[in-house]
């Protein structure tokens, strides 16, 4: 692994937390919901900070697709079952319970959708890595559906896989019960970015509400034990915002073109202290750093802040996706995403989300800038992991966390970002939430990881991991698959696939240790081939340049249909094998493609 302490031990000295500090004090004040003037005044206010600092900036401003939740309000009907058969400590019958709507859900704007209340039991997320899960209560549809004309009650968040799956089965409204005593402000949506044509029928079509844990309770004893009848009225504001989206460069000395993007969210819920103010400071501490570096820097670095993460499904990160998809393609070596880094208690590394190719450099940067253990998982479909179409290398997303035994310890449910706090998406994430001690630490961490991608004479990406990654997989669905559809050429293909990379890896580093530009730029350029190819195969299941929907995905998503095919029924086996064999075919071309690459680079470095 290449490293050059001199130059990372100078970026974390050069660490000062005057900016960072001055901008959570700004941003305490504002309430930055994308399209509002808060939210704008942040975006000018980092422009402003930049220029200052001589951090050249540029600062996009493109219209948004947004849905901004208002309010609602769930009332409980008077109804003679619950008079009949009264719950010591139940709800009263004409209380109005206190809810959040999701955005993206069906705003009634004000007229009442009134149902009986069909209660669904469901867990409750057990970690970061479960958040997007849809469980098994809400996918499962009985002969018989109690779910069909009710309000559905359940326990967790208004993630879209689980949205989705009631709407299937025919609730007319969706009722979440949150895990604590706050409401957590959400996005039920699975249409990330700005919707198509085609994409636009995946919108919510019910309304959906969130209430908190002890509300909950009791209406779903209040469903469980006689019935509870409820009307629900939402009220979001939906359409296309201006948002300003700033960009900051700083020049390579020896490859300017080739860039690696760093980027985070600047709108909030409330003032969003923890999620993600800290981010956002540390994006422009690393700019002013870097900048400041910049004749030391053999590569580019661009450093972006986006809007529309919280009521556009990713919308900015997805915009900047589809408008530079030429640059991002040509010449991104990789990209890093900060969120939530630098909260309160946050101390450990155990939840840090990185590809299989970035797992080495990622486990080295923390121990050698920090001195802590890193544990990795697999990136979650979220996150403004907006470029996985398009093929680049990701690393990071959330970065230190509260330990998980300390979070056990204290009753904590799992969230995503505060460092694990449960003041996530409340209006309780204020100034308190920020640890400015763990955010100069999470600093050394990117600073060592940034230095390592763009000085590395060959990129720091073990290709020959993702392939592994990619053929465990393939393996499981082979066994799911046997006697149906024949997947073992894929893993044969994947083979020697990985043992063509470490040949040619082997003979580029000969190649590279000579000092030739022209063998370095060449050998990395190939590297970017590769990811292209190998990127989309392990992340996505929609065509490059597209967005697959925010529903969890898993490992190589074109051959996840393998599963169905112990379970399916006689009538629809022969449907899913036709489609099995048709995605296994452009698996292996994908496989050939990146085949191609390895070897003709291999033959061009011997």
């Amino acid at each position: 692994m290449f490293k050059d302490p001199g130059l990372e031990s100078d970026l974390r000295r050069a660490i000062s937390m005057n900016e960072p500090e001055k901008l959570l004090a700004r941003f305490a004040t504002l309430t930055r919901e994308s399209g509002t003037p808060d939210e704008h005044a942040a975006g000018e206010y980092i422009a402003e900070r930049l220029r200052a600092l001589g951090v050249p900036v540029v600062v996009h401003r493109p219209d948004l697709f947004l849905s901004i939740p208002e309010r609602s309000e769930v009332r409980l009907k008077p109804d003679e079952r619950v008079r009949l058969k009264p719950l010591e400590g139940a709800l009263d019958q004409d209380v109005v319970i206190r809810s959040r709507p999701p955005a993206f859900a069906l705003s009634t704007n004000g007229e009442e959708v009134a149902g009986d209340v069909c209660y669904v039991p469901a867990q409750y997320a057990g970690g970061t890595g479960d958040l997007f899960d849809t469980p098994m209560a809400a996918a499962a549809a009985p002969a018989s559906d109690p779910v069909a004309g009710k309000i559905v009650l359940t326990e967790g968040y208004s993630m879209p896989g689980t949205v989705h799956a009631f709407e299937r089965r025919g609730a007319v409204a969706q009722i979440f019960i949150h895990p604590g005593a706050d409401i957590h402000e959400g996005i039920c949506t699975p249409i990330w970015g700005a919707p198509t044509p085609e994409s636009l029928a995946r919108k919510p079509r019910t309304p959906v509400v969130c209430v908190n844990a002890a509300d909950g309770a009791k209406l779903a004893a209040l469903a469980s034990n006689g019935g509870a009848r409820v009307g629900i009225r939402t009220w979001l504001r939906e359409g296309w915002a201006p948002c300003l989206i700033p960009v900051a460069e700083i020049r390579g000395s020896e490859d300017p073109d080739e860039f690696l993007l760093v980027h985070g969210h600047y709108d909030s819920w409330y003032v969003g202290i923890g999620d993600n103010a800290v981010g956002d400071a540390t994006l422009v501490e690393l700019a002013r750093v870097l900048h400041g570096a910049r004749g030391r820097l053999k590569r580019s670095i661009r450093i972006a802040w986006w809007p529309g993460h919280s009521t556009g499904r990713y919308a900015g990160s997805t915009w900047y996706a589809d408008h530079f998809a030429d640059d991002l393609d040509e010449w991104c070596i990789a990209h890093l995403n900060i969120d939530s880094p630098g909260c309160a208690d946050a101390t450990a590394y155990e939840e840090v989300m990185w590809m299989a190719e970035a797992g080495a450099l990622c486990r080295e940067s923390i121990a050698d800038a920090v001195g802590e253990p890193a544990t990795g998982m697999r990136p979650l479909r979220a996150g403004d992991y907006s470029f996985n179409q398009i093929g680049p290398t990701a690393f990071y997303m959330l970065l230190s966390n509260i330990p998980l035994a300390e979070r056990r310890r204290r009753g904590y449910y799992a969230v995503g970002g505060n460092g694990g706090s449960p003041t996530w998406h409340t209006p309780n994430d204020l100034p308190p939430v920020a640890s400015p001690p763990i955010l100069r630490r999470d600093l050394e961490v990117y600073l060592t990881t940034i230095a390592r991608v763009v000085n590395a004479p060959m990129y720091p990406f073990d290709y020959a991991a993702a392939v592994d990654e990619i053929a465990a997989a393939a393996g499981q669905y082979r066994d799911r698959a046997a006697g149906e559809v024949d997947l073992a050429p894929v893993i044969d293909d994947l083979a020697r696939l990985k043992q063509a990379i470490l040949d040619w890896r082997a003979a580029a580093e000969r190649a590279i240790a000579t000092g030739s530009a022209v063998d370095r730029r060449r050998t990395n350029a190939t590297l970017r081939r590769l990811a292209r190819i190998l990127v989309p195969l392990n992340y996505a299941r929609g065509e490059r340049f597209d967005h697959d929907p925010a529903v969890k995905l898993p490992v190589v998503p074109r051959l996840e249909m393998a599963n169905q095919l112990t379970v399916a029924s006689a009538e629809r086996k022969p449907f899913l094998k036709t489609a099995l064999v048709r995605e296994r075919n452009k698996v292996r071309a994908m496989i050939r493609a990146a085949m191609r690459e390895v070897v003709l680079a291999h033959e061009a470095s011997v």
